[in-house]
């Protein structure tokens, strides 16, 4: 028969507990820590002491109250002392981020990424970026982690990217930014949209939500599932490629060597086919085509209504499966949502069972463009979170 939790552990699980209580909340009184946390004043007392001493978190006296008595001190994440450096290597750029503790983005990078560059050959900009915001923070600031976000399946055993579904694993990611960087055992990585997935629930248009879908839409479609408050990575971390989700059998020819994949109907390249600009590509060219759409351009109108009516029906088809609270349309996805919200709403209603579609809210990222850098940044700080006194 195992032992229960020594004081120790529970001390340290109490700790953790705490500190991201007041990452994902920001200022927090003690008063509403012992309500929040189940434990009694002395023992939070206690708790925000050490993390103090830590220098993960301050204390202060409210500015003002409106109550008689004396007030409850507020704890607050030292965002400026504790960081995370935080990367995302998209189809079209490539950016960069120091991330405070609370997900204060404190310092940012970005340039364009060429049409065709190797994941690889983003390393150097990206790293240069991270040694030109070190130059920038103050002395006694402590580094715990580094977080990316890519465009492609990862391999979690060693960080090694996979563009597509008919190669094999390319571009080890990991272990160029390590030689670049030099913090090989602070370096997590993450798709797109499982880490956007991520801070959507903890922080962003999907908290209090357990059974969360993030689409995140660029080239393909990807998704970042959360069910029962859990991610949901399938085996080495390779699932969530629902944009291979085959939904027209007869449909058109895609890359991975299937036909009719979802992606080939809701993708980037399916909306400009469908607008008459084949030759165009990117973010700018689909909010483009949402455009031209609002603005009467009938050719426009068909491609998103067209793109809307096969995006309500994949989203018809996961929430039959997966029965979300919530579904987050992101990167260019979000562009055609808001440009498609009615047409999305009507085919989903036409597709999903009615247990699975009369509560689910259709949402775009309440972190806006941010979400998967600071998704990278908390991969980065998982551990201190976990554990806040471990070196």
């Amino acid at each position: 028969m195992r032992a229960g939790p020594s004081p120790e552990e529970v001390r340290r699980h109490n700790l953790g507990s705490l500190l991201r209580y007041v990452h994902l909340h920001g200022a927090t009184s003690r008063a509403e820590l012992t309500n929040r946390l189940g434990l009694n004043r002395s023992t939070i007392g206690a708790l925000t002491a050490e993390l103090t001493t830590a220098g993960l978190v301050s204390e202060a006296v409210p500015r003002e109250t409106g109550r008689a008595g004396r007030p409850s001190l507020v704890v607050r994440p030292e965002s400026a002392r504790i960081h995370a450096y935080a990367l995302s290597i998209e189809v079209d750029r490539l950016r960069a981020a120091r991330v405070g503790l609370g997900g204060r983005v404190l310092d940012r990078r970005e340039c364009e990424r060429p049409p065709g560059m190797p994941v690889l050959d983003a390393v150097k900009p990206l790293a240069a970026f991270v040694h030109e915001m070190r130059h920038e923070v103050a002395d006694g600031a402590r580094h715990v982690g580094t977080g990316v976000a890519v465009a492609g399946r990862i391999r979690r055993a060693d960080g090694t990217v996979r563009l597509s579904p008919t190669v094999d694993w390319i571009d080890p990611v990991r272990a160029a930014l390590s030689d670049e960087l030099g913090d090989e055992h602070r370096l997590t990585l993450g798709n797109h949209a499982d880490v956007s997935a991520l801070v959507e629930h903890s922080r962003g248009a999907a908290v209090g939500c357990d059974n969360v879908i993030y689409l995140h839409g660029d080239a393909g479609v990807a998704a970042g599932i959360i069910a029962g408050g859990a991610r949901v990575t399938g085996y080495g971390g390779h699932g969530g490629d629902v944009g291979h989700m085959v939904v027209n059998p007869y449909g058109r020819a895609c890359g991975c060597g299937s036909r009719g994949c979802w992606e080939t109907e809701i993708g980037e390249q399916a909306l400009l086919r469908r607008a008459g600009r084949e030759g165009e590509t990117g973010r700018a060219a689909v909010l483009s085509v949402v455009r031209a759409a609002t603005h009467g351009d009938s050719r426009a109108q068909f491609a998103v209504r067209e793109v809307g009516d096969w995006i309500g029906f994949g989203v018809g088809n996961l929430a039959n499966i997966f029965n979300p609270e919530a579904v987050i349309f992101g990167g260019t996805l979000r562009d055609v949502y808001l440009g498609a919200a009615a047409q999305i709403r009507s085919r989903l209603n036409e597709v999903a069972l009615p247990a699975c579609r009369e509560h689910i809210r259709l949402r775009t990222p309440g972190l806006g463009n941010d979400a998967a850098l600071i998704g990278a940044a908390e991969l980065a700080f998982q551990h201190l979170l976990d554990d806040p006194l471990l070196s």
